[in-house]
């Protein structure tokens, strides 16, 4: 008699740090196997990549060459906002996002790497010098997450001249450390992706007096559950 083979989805969770991959711990119903979670027909495994797009790219490339590609893979995090119409703790899902900080300076202005004619804007996987996320899911969680622009940094803003210099250049609603690495690697490599952000501070002289991180990460929890449960 034949029996029905119910083939696991494979999904690679990316993130920055330990006590953002600790948001999946949070959900009820995951559970702890070797390398990662078990959620329904979900085998999620976890990669805590480190800070930055450095360290993001390294052990993004190192997992992908030793294992199977991923069904989906999926980067969370904690996220800094421009914008005034997100609150700290609101959970977002960047769109676009780009290297924020790699160009060069002439004189007071900053120029891109395909403004300064280094790099083409429209070179794969850059579509006018911007990185956009894979439709094949972004458009599918548009019900529940707000999709934003988000912007990739080295060094996290921490000054009005500076939140004014990428306001006006880029016009991000969010700014990440790791964001458009992940976009990058993902396009590269043919795996499909999605990302979710939670808001935790928002971007302004740096003061972490105003800073929510644990509401941020809670927050977080509950909307990777509402993800995970729309994927099923």
């Amino acid at each position: 008699m034949a029996t029905d083979i119910i083939m696991s989805f494979k999904i690679l969770y990316v993130t920055a740090t330990s006590s953002e991959a600790d948001v999946l711990k949070k959900i009820r119903g995951m559970m702890s196997v070797t390398g990662g979670y078990r959620f329904g027909n979900f085998e999620i495994s976890l990669l805590v990549a480190g800070v930055g797009s450095i360290s993001t790219a390294w052990a993004m490339k190192q997992w992908i060459s030793v294992n199977k590609k991923p069904d989906l893979a999926i980067n969370t995090g904690i996220a800094g906002s421009y914008k005034d119409e997100f609150d700290i703790g609101d959970v977002v899902m960047p769109v676009t996002d780009c290297f924020a900080d790699a160009g060069i300076e002439d004189g007071d202005n900053f120029l891109t790497l395909s403004e300064a004619g280094l790099t083409s804007a429209d070179e794969f996987p850059y579509s006018n010098g911007f990185l956009f996320a894979d439709p094949r899911y972004s458009v599918q969680m548009k019900r529940l997450l707000k999709p934003v622009r988000a912007i990739t940094v080295n060094t996290a803003t921490g000054s009005e001249a500076s939140r004014i210099k990428l306001l006006q250049k880029f016009n991000p609603d969010i700014e990440t450390m790791e964001g458009a690495t992940f976009f990058y690697i993902c396009a590269r490599e043919n795996i499909p992706f999605l990302a979710l952000r939670a808001i935790s501070n928002m971007v302004e002289p740096r003061n972490k007096r105003n800073w929510n991180i644990a509401l941020a990460l809670d927050n977080l929890s509950e909307k990777i559950n509402e993800v995970l449960n729309t994927l099923e």
